[in-house]
């Protein structure tokens, strides 16, 4: 009897041990089913039916996709965020990198320009969006004005289809770079000194130790940066509607801001969800080749 109370005993407080588990992890699990993953699914649903929120959905199966593969302004949408990226992701990257560079060199002002890089991160990409729409302005922005001293002529950054979407990439970039920055940063910092003296003993330049040693040791950083980058680059929203409102004639518009003019200006709740599925899928695939290319040795 003693034995089996014994051998029973550890059974019922391990059982205990796991249902207090799963209750600490329902506070995470509980809501991500019902904000991430419920969407989702939702979502994907309704890429199959039309639906403008009033009534039922009806189903209505592939005749969303058809429409977008044929939507001339979808294909736009498209066209521009993968140039959105193709500008950013490499900007925001390199610079990152500089910067991050330079304040872990601890050179002149590297103290204060830690607190410099990384403040626009924490700017809300509204705000963000409303100073550089005041800079870049064609007649009174500061960035013309400065170039104006280098007899470069007046540039529409905002007003233009050749410039738009060169103008909001800037001012992406300037607030992408601090997450990128302190990423970079923290993982120069676990860079073991000693294998950069080591090549410098052995005759290594500046460049050659950057690209030889360091470079390598921040492999897995840089893969996580580039994926971060990509993914929020696709998703870009705030500073198009805030700078350009899409504009001009849809030069600048993103597939999110597409989207959002989709589903609450026109109500095509169906057709916004096809799209929305479409980025998912692109989304998806340029991630996972990001991985692979970019993968940890």
């Amino acid at each position: 009897m003693a034995a089996s109370a014994a051998v029973a005993r550890p059974r019922r407080e391990i059982e205990r041990t796991d249902w207090v588990g799963y209750l600490f992890v329902a506070f995470f699990t509980l809501p991500f089913l019902i904000f991430n993953i419920g969407p989702i699914l939702f979502g994907a649903y309704l890429s199959f039916t039309k639906w403008g929120i009033f009534g039922k959905p009806k189903w209505v199966g592939l005749q969303n996709f058809r429409a977008a593969f044929a939507d001339e302004f979808t294909i736009i949408a498209f066209k521009n965020t993968i140039l959105y990226g193709i500008v950013i992701v490499p900007c925001v990257t390199v610079i990152g990198l500089a910067f991050a560079l330079y304040v872990h060199q601890r050179w002149p002002l590297s103290g204060l320009a830690r607190t410099l890089f990384f403040a626009p991160y924490v700017v809300s990409a509204t705000v963000i969006g409303l100073v550089w729409v005041w800079m870049l302005d064609t007649q009174f922005g500061l960035v013309n004005h400065y170039l104006g001293y280098l007899g470069i002529p007046e540039i529409p950054w905002l007003t233009s289809t050749n410039w738009s979407l060169i103008g909001v990439s800037i001012a992406s970039i300037w607030w992408d770079l601090g997450l990128v920055f302190v990423l970079l940063l923290a993982a120069l910092q676990d860079v073991p000194r000693e294998l950069s003296e080591a090549a410098e003993v052995d005759g290594a330049s500046r460049w050659q130790r950057l690209r030889m040693v360091i470079i390598p040791q921040l492999r897995p950083v840089l893969s996580l940066c580039v994926t971060l980058q990509v993914i929020s680059t696709l998703r870009i929203f705030s500073q198009v509607y805030v700078m350009t409102n899409g504009g001009p004639a849809s030069s600048s518009s993103s597939v999110i801001y597409y989207i959002y003019t989709t589903a609450i200006n026109q109500q095509l709740f169906g057709y916004a969800s096809t799209i929305s599925m479409l980025l998912f899928l692109m989304i998806l695939v340029i991630t996972l080749a990001n991985r692979l290319l970019i993968r940890e040795r």
